[in-house]
């Protein structure tokens, strides 16, 4: 959305840039100069001496702007990747942990949800007591795997949410694409134990050392767990998933909104895919049975698994769970389990040299636990209402640069061009932390019990969103934590939002320069706009119904630009021999480019007139 608009006179867009910059500028928050406090970083919130100036910017940007840092900052052992993104999460989660060895500190009201935290967080550092206990509390788990006498009982235990077993498919309670007031029960295509299907499929020989590496992985946690013939059971396993990742849709593929909204009734699904057991799994997933509104994310490749199902030997789809729970709770189990399980998911997988210590990792159970009532102690220590307001204030001047874009978009015929304004003028935002947040009280928390904590856990959550169907959709909920460096935009609900740990430095830092806080926080705030109009969030409209509400010609003319993206990123080879799949990372691509020129444009609307520093 670059194009100037030949039909909109200067004059025209220059009385709109004023208007719209005189408005939000009076949204930002006046601080006395007394009250002023100096920058998290530097004189002004930014680091010069990361920059390398003996570099070029029109040869190597990103070195110019952080080649100096990039040269002194190792990654840390314990990561896989660093950067100022993976310091702020590290330091959000420092922060989580003083919260939660503070509640173990204190003696907490019986019953409470503090206190549900502290002893969720104290057995899972209990080592001691872990390794104690050995394989005893997934004893009666593995038995009832090795038990399975049929196809339904196998599907029955792949549905126990507490079990974290998996199986060919994923089921999941979401809004409805074209009716995003009502909530619709989605299965989708899973079942591997690697990250994609070209781990299993492709020729390259990092990928045939991988999984040479994934079978002595099972059969070793097998072995461990006493399995009779773990050799034999881990070729298996290897084999059923490569044949249910020649299946799967690729991840372009499973990226087309359009191609992946496919309604279903019960009656309907069960047809498509009759070789597996629904009324059994969605019993065991307490679905009501006048529940019937369900979506197939991939028609032919569930048609396709569910006879691969039945056509398995039991004996594999035995061994299959087995591992799939072990691998699920092996942070739970003696360390024996736990180093095997990092030796190939941590280092293997993702070349991290050594394992997060245990309270990193305890952290991390707790927020996928008891997410927001952390994170309702998070907010209350580190997010102030003064930050909120200038966030807010930084979002809408995004809004207004967005808006002046898209008024001045030549291959935009009217009709597309005011449906587009509508979109973004209903751009719902929310910042910080939920208005109301999650009650735990039903959730039973056991002292000394990390693995049933967690299946509890797991069930509770599942439980809570079952619970909603037939209901309308929750649109105040959200999909991240407050105490999540991270952000997102929701095409459902056509809304943007921005945990609060998030709104830190080097991202945002209300005594920054404000050209600091436009190029950090504004750039992300620009990204998760742009999925709003990108190839896929494009394909809702502002109630975020899925629907064509572009003209045929400004599709063609969006298309022909956002192909030309996808070739130049797929032309990039980060590492000899590796290219980017531009077309799987087109929405991200087009959230980058675009969110940071409309924080520049944004950031040249705040200043007015005025000089600039």
């Amino acid at each position: 959305m670059n194009s100037a608009d030949p039909a909109k006179g200067t004059s025209r867009r220059g009385v709109l840039a004023s208007a719209a910059a005189a408005l939000c500028f009076s949204l930002l928050p006046k601080r006395s100069p007394a009250a002023a406090t100096p920058p998290a970083i530097g004189t002004w919130g930014f680091d010069i001496a990361g920059m390398d100036p003996r570099v070029r910017p029109g040869d190597d940007f990103f070195r110019h702007g952080g080649g100096s840092w990039l040269a002194n900052t190792p990654i840390p052992p314990d990561r896989a990747a660093w950067g100022p993104f993976f310091a702020l999460r590290a330091k959000a989660e420092a922060d989580v942990r003083v919260i939660l060895d503070d509640l173990t500190r204190r003696p907490q009201k019986p019953g409470a949800t503090e206190q549900k935290i502290a002893d969720f967080y104290t057995a899972y550092l209990d080592t001691a007591a872990i390794e104690g206990a050995g394989l005893s509390p997934i004893q009666e788990n593995l038995a009832a795997f090795a038990q399975a006498g049929s196809h339904e009982e196998v599907a029955r235990l792949m549905a126990r949410v507490d079990l974290g077993a998996g199986g060919p498919f994923s089921i999941d309670i979401w809004a409805d694409d074209k009716d995003p007031d009502r909530y619709t029960v989605n299965v989708s295509q899973a079942g591997l134990g690697m990250p994609d299907r070209d781990y299993y499929l492709k020729a390259e020989a990092s990928f045939i050392d991988g999984r040479n590496k994934y079978r002595t992985y099972i059969e070793g946690m097998l072995s461990l767990a006493g399995h009779p013939q773990p050799g034999a059971a881990a070729a298996g396993i290897l084999s059923l998933e490569t044949a249910i990742a020649a299946l799967h849709w690729p991840a372009e593929k499973r990226g087309d909104r359009t191609l992946t909204y496919n309604p279903r009734t019960r009656a309907a699904l069960m047809t498509l895919a009759p070789d597996f057991p629904w009324a059994d799994v969605f019993a065991t997933l307490d679905i009501p049975e006048d529940h019937d509104l369900f979506g197939a994310k991939e028609p032919d490749a569930i048609q396709r698994l569910a006879t691969l199902f039945r056509a398995t030997p039991l004996q594999t789809w035995r061994s299959y769970l087995a591992f799939h729970h072990l691998n699920a709770v092996a942070d739970l189990l003696p360390l024996a389990f736990d180093d095997l399980a990092f030796d190939f998911n941590g280092r293997t997988l993702s070349g991290q040299p050594r394992k997060r210590e245990r309270w990193k990792r305890a952290t991390g159970a707790v927020n996928a636990a008891l997410g927001e009532a952390v994170g309702a102690l998070y907010v209350r220590r580190h997010f102030s209402a003064d930050a909120k307001a200038q966030v807010v204030a930084l979002v809408e001047m995004l809004r207004a640069a967005y808006r002046m874009r898209i008024a001045q978009a030549a291959w935009m015929a009217p009709a597309t061009r005011q449906a587009a304004l509508r979109k973004l003028d209903k751009l719902r935002v929310k910042i910080g932390y939920p208005d109301t947040w999650r009650d735990y009280t039903t959730l039973e928390v056991r002292p000394g019990d990390p693995v049933g904590n967690r299946a509890r856990a797991r069930l509770w959550e599942w439980r809570r969103k079952a619970g909603r169907l037939g209901k309308p959709t929750d649109k105040d909920e959200w999909g991240m934590t407050p105490q999540t460096v991270n952000a997102y935009y929701n095409a459902f609900f056509n809304e943007i939002v921005f945990p609060a740990a998030i709104l830190q430095p080097p991202y945002f830092d209300p005594a920054a320069d404000p050209a600091v806080n436009y190029g950090g926080i504004g750039g992300v705030i620009g990204h998760e706009m742009g999925h709003a109009f990108d190839d896929q969030g494009a394909k809702s409209d502002e109630n975020g119904v899925l629907h064509a509400w572009w003209t045929d010609e400004d599709v063609a003319r969006f298309r022909a630009r956002v192909d030309a993206l996808a070739a130049q990123y797929s032309r990039y080879e980060p590492l000899p021999g590796l290219r980017i799949n531009g077309a799987m990372t087109l929405a991200e691509n087009i959230g980058d480019n675009s969110g940071l020129s409309m924080a520049l444009d944004a950031y040249r609307m705040s200043r007015g007139t005025g000089r600039r520093p």
